[in-house]
C-alpha cells in the first residue's frame, strides 16, 4: 500500500482536499490493517481519516520551499516513463 502514497507538497496547483483525504485514508488503512472497517469500528476509522487529513492539510499549508513548484503533468509523465521501463 505504501508505494502508492505520493508526495503532495510543492505542486502547482496545490494538493486538493480530495488528494489529502485519499492519502489519509490510505494511511489509516495501512495502520489498521484493513481496507474496510467493521461496522463497530467504522466511526473510529472515519474519525481517524478526518483527523489525519486535517493535520496533513495544516502541514502542507505551513511548509515552505525555496524550489519552484513542480508541475503535476510533468511529474505524471516521468512516473509513466519509469513504469514503462519497469514493466516492459
Amino acid at each position: 500500500m505504501c508505494r502508492n502514497i505520493k508526495p503532495l507538497f510543492n505542486f502547482d496547483p496545490p494538493a486538493t482536499d480530495e488528494e489529502i483525504h485519499d492519502a489519509a485514508l490510505q494511511f489509516v488503512r495501512k495502520l489498521s490493517g484493513t481496507t474496510k472497517p467493521s461496522k463497530r469500528n467504522a466511526a473510529a476509522f472515519e474519525h481517524a481519516v478526518h483527523s489525519i487529513a486535517a493535520c496533513a492539510r495544516e502541514l502542507l499549508d505551513s511548509l515552505e520551499s525555496s524550489q519552484p513548484p513542480r508541475n503535476r503533468e510533468e511529474e505524471a509523465a516521468k512516473a509513466r516513463a519509469r513504469m514503462a521501463i519497469r514493466f516492459s
